[in-house]
């Protein structure tokens, strides 16, 4: 335990040196002798075993080891604080203007339940939730939080998983019956694929079998910002589509859709809560996020993937 403390202590140092570019500067910060800042670099440099920094008499500057390092330590440093203000702010009531962004679908869908109890739980808090699929800028756009139903890439901000959301690539029995069922990821370059605008993989649609990987490049006749609207174009028997379960699960279970490609496997996604990385979250923010979790641990659209796929759907 002296060790991992001492070991945390130095990287809150390193961290702070990195974020007032000099020992001088992280020492009046932290309120130390800079002597002490530069006895913890070094000895957390020995014991991690590379140089974390490149020091002159005139720059600092971070080695590629010690950027990807710093990008941890803000994290664990962040974390800390996070846990040490929620103890101290147990008692104190969230207030203010919470600003969140979230997917119009699933928004509309399943979060009125969440805001209408968090409104109970918490009166004092003006909510102002903004419903768009396009991914906000949260800083620049001065929202708290935003959800995002995604594989998870953006590292520049904190991402609480909330639960995963299966991707299914999906038709009508009657669009299937007339145009054919595709077998293999290839075929669908035979079909009219219906895109989404917002895709992270573009008109590209990734598929994996085992350990291999399938791309497939597929075009169609509609693209659209908006899941809703690709699953009324699907039921209407105009084509395939790939769209996460909250959407087409209970089609699925109505055996309105079929899944296709059940041999492939598409990329894991899931909803996530994302916000800035901060020393201050705000308690709002924090309660809000324990709301989420707490909604969705067992969310309403999840179907039994086995009842999908057989004859007689969800029923029971």
């Amino acid at each position: 335990m002296t060790r991992m403390a001492m070991d945390l202590n130095a990287m809150a140092v390193f961290a702070r040196v990195v974020e007032t570019n000099g020992f001088s500067a992280a020492a009046r910060s932290l309120g130390v002798s800079k002597s002490s800042v530069s006895k913890d670099i070094t000895q957390l440099e020995d014991h991690m075993g590379v140089r974390l920094l490149q020091r002159t008499t005139r720059r600092l500057a971070l080695t590629d080891a010690g950027a990807a390092f710093y990008e941890r330590c803000a994290r664990v440093v962040a974390e800390a604080e996070e846990a040490e203000r929620a103890l101290s702010q147990l008692q104190v009531s969230p207030r203010g203007l919470l600003r969140l962004s979230a997917p119009v679908g699933f928004g509309v869908a399943h979060l009125s339940g969440v805001v209408t109890e968090f409104q109970r739980l918490y009166p004092d808090v003006q909510i102002d939730l903004q419903l768009a699929d396009r991914l906000v800028d949260l800083v620049e756009e001065g929202f708290d939080m935003a959800l995002r139903i995604s594989r998870l890439q953006d590292s520049s901000m904190v991402a609480r998983k909330l639960c995963p959301m299966p991707l299914h690539a999906v038709a009508t029995p009657e669009y299937l019956a007339q145009n054919g069922t595709p077998l293999e990821p290839r075929d669908l370059t035979q079909h009219n694929c219906l895109l989404y605008s917002y895709a992270a993989s573009g008109d590209a649609w990734p598929f994996r079998q085992g350990e291999r990987d399938v791309s497939v490049h597929v075009d169609g006749n509609l693209r659209t910002n908006n899941g809703d609207l690709i699953l009324a174009a699907v039921l209407a028997h105009q084509g395939l589509a790939i769209l996460p379960e909250f959407i087409v699960g209970h089609s699925l279970c109505r055996g309105e859709l079929t899944e296709v490609l059940t041999d492939f496997r598409l990329p894991a996604s899931a909803v996530y809560a994302i916000y800035p990385h901060s020393r201050h979250l705000s308690t709002k923010v924090r309660v809000m996020v324990d709301l989420l979790v707490k909604a969705f641990a067992d969310p309403a659209w999840r179907v039994d993937p086995a009842k999908i796929h057989s004859s007689k759907g969800c029923q029971p």
